[in-house]
């Protein structure tokens, strides 16, 4: 009989804290896979697995393409690479973003859902805003077993919170209870399911492999209204049993919080851009209406002037809606402790959390 041997855990703000009390507890012959992703930026090296060795008795490294994990290890997806499962083996990929991020959560949770089906265990830790949900539902479409941190013990509960609201979660646990719980799950015998992959999970799982296949093309879903922050590209809207989610021709995918967030950020850069604009113009005004009058031309003087006030006022609203009206981005994606980020407010199609 297969056992529960495959654990995919996700993790951003606060996730380095969570993810050293979790490995605490586990045991040096735990038999079972971890598979870790942690959101790190992808321009400085990771010294994730150095924190979890020292954390714990399993080894932690990072992980390779090609490999074949072993039980009782921790595998660490490296900076600006996507950790995947395919044909037995640990994938990583330059594939598109998910959620702004690569290493992403969804993609690890998808491609273990389709490699191993029953035998995965899927764990959100602490994290803000919607990474792990929809890796969470495919997960739980293949039989494997839903896990999550009590949010109130989560330094960011976002993440588990959007999972339990999304997601048929069969576990809300702390830490200490997570581990002991994977313990007992990587001993429990299951009957291996061969339930076939969706056709939007197959499609999904490709685009993350980034292996060419003209298949996965166009993105699944139907086109929005919306267009994608990272490429400008149509996003097309998918709907995930209760669950809306975000893809582009390319590949580029999101939540909508993330999305939400992503935009934001988007039209920050815009209103600072619009500021720098108007008050070169008021600028370049005041210097035009000096040097008219210092010519007697005193009526283009008066015309540079009130260019130069109607810019100045505009500027002054744009300075305004950038100090009162918008929210800096929520994660630092620091691999460091105390990274708290605000939380966001929900867009999803939620169901009634029991």
């Amino acid at each position: 009989m297969a056992t529960r041997d495959l654990v995919v855990i996700g993790a951003s703000a606060g996730g380095v804290e969570a993810l050293s009390q979790l490995v605490a507890r586990l045991p040096l012959d735990l038999a079972a896979t971890v598979l870790v992703v942690l959101h790190v930026p992808p321009d400085r090296p990771s010294v994730l697995p150095r924190i979890l060795s020292a954390a714990g008795p399993l080894p932690a490294t990072h992980a390779k393409g090609g490999e074949r994990a072993a039980h009782g290890h921790l595998y660490v997806a490296p900076p600006g690479r996507h950790l995947l499962v395919h044909d037995g083996t640990l994938r990583l990929s330059s594939g598109p973003k998910e959620g702004g991020h690569r290493p992403a959560i969804d993609p690890l949770f998808r491609t273990a859902a389709r490699a191993a089906g029953s035998r995965v265990v899927g764990v959100v830790l602490s994290g803000a805003l919607d990474d792990g949900t929809a890796g969470m539902v495919s997960i739980k479409q293949l039989g494997g077993i839903c896990v999550v941190q009590d949010p109130n013990e989560a330094i960011c509960g976002d993440m588990p919170r959007s999972a339990l609201q999304n997601a048929d979660v069969d576990h809300c646990l702390k830490v200490a209870g997570i581990a002991d719980l994977l313990v007992r799950l990587s001993k429990e015998e299951v009957t291996e399911t061969r339930r076939p992959p969706n056709q939007l999970l197959e499609r999904e799982s490709r685009i993350a492999l980034d292996d060419g296949s003209e298949d996965v093309k166009p993105a699944p879903g139907e086109p929005s209204q919306f267009s994608c922050p990272a490429c400008g590209g149509v996003l097309n809207e998918i709907h995930d049993g209760d669950l809306l989610r975000f893809r582009c021709r390319v590949g580029h995918a999101y939540g909508p919080d993330a999305l939400r967030m992503e935009q934001q950020s988007a039209l920050e850069g815009a209103l600072w851009a619009a500021l720098r604009a108007l008050e070169e113009q008021a600028s370049l005004g005041r210097r035009l209406a000096v040097r008219g009058r210092e010519l007697k031309q005193t009526r283009t003087a008066a015309r540079f002037d009130e260019r130069a006030t109607a810019a100045e006022q505009q500027a002054a609203l744009v300075r305004e809606a950038l100090r009162h009206g918008l929210s800096s981005p929520l994660e630092t994606d620091e691999e460091a402790p105390g990274g708290v980020a605000a939380r966001p407010t929900s867009l999803h199609r939620s169901k009634s959390q029991a």
